[in-house]
């Protein structure tokens, strides 16, 4: 009991156990009762009308909280909603051998639980994993695997980024080259950082079908997370314009790229273009489901060949805007009032913000830095912690040639732990607008699913306790018992100690160079950034 992660608010152990059997009865209202038999699936609970585990509705606990108690009389949950019952069921697994987190039960396994009273709520509503699968497609297989994951540790936001200028990964029906051209490209970067661009030559691509989106969503929706997909607008658009080059800034031949870094490739802001975001909103929301939060991007667009295209600055005259930047920000503010009209709210990165004309609603994640997350804060729209210190996980572990290729280094487990996203020195009405944080998987660097583990975990356990319970003692070693479950789900994560053999980096393509990147310039720089409109692009 003493490896309960993240950590609960309260925790009073009592002397005893109680031994579940498999297929143990569950009552309570139903969609508690499969809420739990969702998270202790190993178990096979089945519903009955005097259960082993009684679940009751509570909703003065507030959401996502719950109570758990075990004593001789069995297992007894109070949930603030669906998934308050879902939780208190992973703390309930995570209270049973670490079987528990195998697909089927092992023979001679006794699910032995410990008396207690657990009571317990997030500290925040966010917390959240970003997952970039246009760089590298990730199949639907390890999209489900992430969602499980999460759940596992009480993660509830997926934010997929599924668009950018190296692919387009989900299917349209209105405009079907998007996934018939945009989706894949002929070959991808093999080349380090600094060194002559250099390709693999390998064919790279993939997408989800609409009916893999209804599926995911349903999915996630079931284990208390909720999708947040990424159409990256305007700007990182090489994929777009591969598929539809009519919407692009200027006339020109466009590919997907296969390259890292920022292009020119920029979508034109004219009424067509609108029309056409708006079409591919519409198919994903009816695709996906109920979708609280669309992420439009808004983020290192290069704003040239709008100051090149008459046509596009005599439209932003026509709407009385003075320069390229104030029409950046009309085209978000355009698309996020279109996503409120089908009840979804705005999320974007922290340029959009700078640009000054965001909708009230509109969720901000400021990647930059403390600075312009205050700002943020303080100008009344709620906020996402994302700085790249200590929350991409891009960045490796450790400035060692063992480790596989990353962007740079190193954002280790003890800088995650020792994250704060609530800063002391912001005031009341700033911190009420923290939404809370998520830890970012930019993928330029994550070919495959093994890489996908290694970099997320544990890592995404120290931010997953940051963001429920906020920082806590003794979590090294409350994680090296955590690690068993890890090993149980078949997570291929980082070791504590460093990699094993097979993950280390070598002497090939996998090979890190140490003091490439280091993360600590990185900050230093973008905390130099002047953090006004015309920052990022040129001004008319």
């Amino acid at each position: 009991m003493t490896d309960l992660l993240p950590r609960p608010r309260v925790v009073h152990s009592e002397q005893g156990s109680y031994e579940l059997a498999l297929t143990p009865p569950v009552s309570g209202p139903a969609d508690l009762v499969d809420a739990v038999r969702l998270a202790l699936a190993v178990l096979d609970p089945r519903p009955g009308e005097a259960g082993t585990i009684d679940v009751s509705l509570a909703v003065e606990l507030g959401p996502e909280a719950y109570t758990l108690t075990v004593d001789a009389n069995g297992v007894r949950i109070e949930a603030g909603d669906r998934s308050g019952a879902f939780y208190a069921a992973q703390t309930l697994r995570q209270l049973l051998p670490a079987a528990a987190y195998r697909t089927s039960p092992l023979p001679g396994v006794r699910w032995t639980v410990p008396h207690v009273r657990i009571e317990d709520a997030p500290r925040f509503r966010w917390r959240g994993v970003h997952l970039d699968v246009s760089r590298h497609f990730q199949p639907k297989r390890e999209v489900l695997r992430m969602i499980d994951n999460m759940a596992a540790h009480k993660l509830n936001r997926l934010h997929l980024h599924l668009v950018d200028d190296q692919g387009w990964r989900i299917e349209s029906r209105a405009y079907p080259l998007l996934h018939e051209v945009g989706s894949h490209r002929p070959r991808t970067a093999s080349s380090h950082y600094g060194e002559e661009l250099t390709y693999d030559e390998v064919p790279h691509g993939g997408y989800y079908t609409l009916a893999d989106l209804a599926e995911i969503g349903a999915y996630a929706r079931a284990r208390g997370v909720v999708v947040v997909p990424e159409i990256d607008v305007p700007g990182h658009a090489s994929a777009i314009l591969a598929a539809y080059p009519a919407f692009g800034a200027k006339a020109g031949d466009y590919a997907v790229l296969g390259r890292w870094g920022i292009s020119p490739a920029i979508l034109s802001p004219l009424p067509a273009t609108i029309d056409f975001l708006i079409t591919i909103f519409d198919e994903l929301l009816e695709a996906l489901g109920p979708t609280p939060y669309v992420h439009i991007g808004g983020d290192e667009c290069v704003l040239d060949d709008w100051v090149a295209s008459e046509e596009i600055m005599a439209f932003g005259r026509t709407l009385g805007l003075e320069s390229a930047g104030d029409l950046h920000a009309w085209f978000l503010r355009r698309l996020a009032d279109a996503l409120a009209e089908r009840g979804s709210r705005a999320v974007v990165w922290d340029e959009a913000f700078v640009s000054g004309m965001l909708r009230d609603d509109t969720v901000v994640m400021p990647w930059r830095g403390t600075g312009v997350a205050r700002r943020v804060a303080a100008a009344g729209h709620e906020v996402v912690q994302t700085p790249v210190f200590p929350t991409y996980f891009d960045y490796i572990e450790a400035g060692s040639e063992a480790e596989p290729l990353g962007i740079g280094e190193t954002i280790t487990v003890d800088d995650v732990v020792a994250y704060e996203p609530a800063p002391e020195d912001w005031s009341e009405e700033e911190l009420g607008r923290i939404a809370g944080t998520q830890f970012q998987l930019w993928s330029e660097r994550i070919p495959d699913a093994r890489t996908l583990d290694y970099r997320a975990w544990p890592r995404g356990a120290a931010l997953a306790e940051i963001a429920w319970s906020g920082r806590q003692p003794d979590f090294r070693e409350r994680l090296v018992g955590h690690l068993a479950r890890l090993d149980a789900m078949g997570v291929e994560y980082r070791p504590l100690a460093g990699p094993h053999p097979w993950q280390r980096g070598g002497a090939g393509r996998r090979r890190h160079r140490p003091g490439v990147i280091d993360i600590q310039d990185v900050m230093a720089r973008l905390e130099k950034m002047t953090l006004d409109a015309d920052s990022t692009r040129p001004s008319m």
